[in-house]
């Protein structure tokens, strides 16, 4: 089973600044039963990304909901095919000379740095490649982790957590009908132009407009 794809619009904006992107998709908050989104708001759920584009297939999202039951039920077959993917990934991408970079979490809010494949992190097993993530999880253990940059995600509940984001050094990515030059304070970066939050200046707000059922959006979630 492959768990990684490169099939996303916005991931493919990052070949023109010489980077390939894999991503992970899981079924998100709860749909599989058991939730990988520990922070799921109502407004991120309804606003979630998950049947954008080719989302909207029955078969991607069967496919979703068969890797997120492995991942909850055969973890070490799960760690084992993420291994191999991204082997396979820095292996494609050095075939079309660009440098390879991974996200897992597209449509989940995993800690990553907790599981383990032979008592390392993915992170520890390949350290020379960029890994990176949105997160609404605050104080995450990730420090010892140069190669695994998270983003903080704002929803229409956790202003004081966004606050603390902020302290921290974290970059903090917010949804808005139109994007302002400034919020909070700090100067708003187009996360629109691509996916490779590991590049975007520090500190900013990175700033994404409202696609699909975000446009719709009454709670707050979206600015």
């Amino acid at each position: 089973m492959e768990l990684l794809t490169t099939s996303n619009t916005k991931l493919l904006k990052g070949e023109k600044k010489g980077y390939m992107s894999w991503i992970l998709h899981l079924a998100p908050a709860d749909l599989s039963g058991k939730t990988v989104c520990a922070k799921a708001t109502a407004g991120c759920k309804a606003a979630c990304l998950n049947t954008a584009g080719r989302g909207k297939m029955h078969t991607v999202q069967a496919g979703r909901l068969r890797k997120t039951r492995m991942y909850w039920d055969n973890r070490e077959q799960f760690m084992a095919y993420l291994y191999a993917d991204i082997h396979a990934g820095i292996a494609r991408a050095a075939c079309e000379d660009l440098i390879p970079c991974f996200r897992f979490n597209g449509t989940s809010d995993i800690a990553w740095e907790r599981e383990r494949i032979g008592g390392k992190t993915i992170f520890e097993l390949f350290p020379d490649v960029q890994f990176y993530d949105y997160t609404k999880i605050l104080n995450r253990k990730v420090s010892a982790y140069s190669n695994y940059h998270l983003t903080f995600s704002r929803a229409e509940n956790n202003d004081r957590d966004v606050a603390k984001a902020i302290a921290a050094g974290m970059n903090v990515a917010a949804v808005f009908r139109e994007l302002p030059e400034t919020y909070m304070g700090l100067p708003v970066f187009n996360g629109d132009e691509s996916d490779l939050r590991f590049l975007d200046p520090r500190p900013c707000i990175v700033g994404l407009t409202a696609k699909g059922r975000a446009r719709k959006d009454s709670s707050g979630f979206v600015v």
